[in-house]
């Protein structure tokens, strides 16, 4: 089997969980009783990954200090600096030449039961560029919609409720899609996604219906710390 590697994406300020991430980096904000980062990185050993490279920047010293080499998490660690922001993809062009053919980027502060081997697995064997991790969103809408031509109403729908896929902040990427961009570039996920498909380079998409949150948003930060409890054996198989 062909060396399974993953970057993480632990270099944001964190900003929407403020107060929250003013002394600690997101990645290391606790889900329970534990930090969401080492969440992740338990999962990436237990689903086969050998080794994650930690894209750090803001209180980076501290998740050095926290995971360390990652033998205590089972898998080995080893860390890029990123010293000015460089956007999602940007941390991961610097580091090109040292990433095997097919890889898995995720954000750091995931909180998921997917399964990151089948998104890589996937990938490998696909021709797509990219495939994103998709999960579905469901708005309720506490409104009467309108559907307008000019000033005419041509459409009506009382509180609909909307149905969004949106990127769990899973990754699986090949390295000739980033060959293209300038290593020390900012390079955003939406850039490289409008890019492929200016192209007509279509991603490819990985649906998932289990469990998700972006616990960048403080209601979903707060839902999980909520439903930890009950879902521990499902995040973290016999932890």
């Amino acid at each position: 089997m062909a060396e399974r590697h993953a970057v993480v994406l632990a270099g944001g300020l964190g900003t929407r969980l403020r107060p929250f991430t003013t002394s600690l980096p997101k990645p290391l904000v606790p889900i329970g009783d534990i930090p969401v980062l080492e969440i992740v990185l338990r999962q990436l050993a237990g689903h086969g990954f050998d080794r994650a490279t930690l894209a750090i920047g803001y209180l980076g010293e501290l998740i050095r200090d926290a995971v360390g080499d990652g033998s205590r998490l089972g898998i080995a660690v080893d860390y890029a600096l990123e010293t000015t922001p460089l956007g999602t993809i940007g941390p991961v062009v610097r580091i090109l030449d040292q990433l095997p053919e097919t890889f898995l980027v995720l954000n750091g502060d995931v909180l998921t039961d997917l399964d990151y081997a089948d998104v890589l697995d996937g990938h490998a064997v696909s021709a797509a560029p990219l495939t994103i991790a998709t999960f579905e969103r469901v708005v309720e809408t506490d409104f009467g919609v309108l559907e307008l031509e000019g000033p005419t109403v041509i459409g009506f729908q009382e509180k609909p409720t909307l149905r969004y896929s949106v990127s769990m902040g899973v990754y699986g990427l090949s390295r000739a899609t980033l060959s293209r961009y300038v290593p020390g570039t900012t390079v955003g996920f939406d850039e490289l996604v409008l890019d492929l498909l200016a192209r007509g380079e279509h991603p490819r998409s990985h649906p998932h219906t289990g469990y998700w949150l972006d616990i960048g948003r403080p209601a979903d930060y707060e839902r999980a710390n909520q439903e930890f409890a009950d879902m521990r054996g499902t995040l973290l198989p016999g932890g």
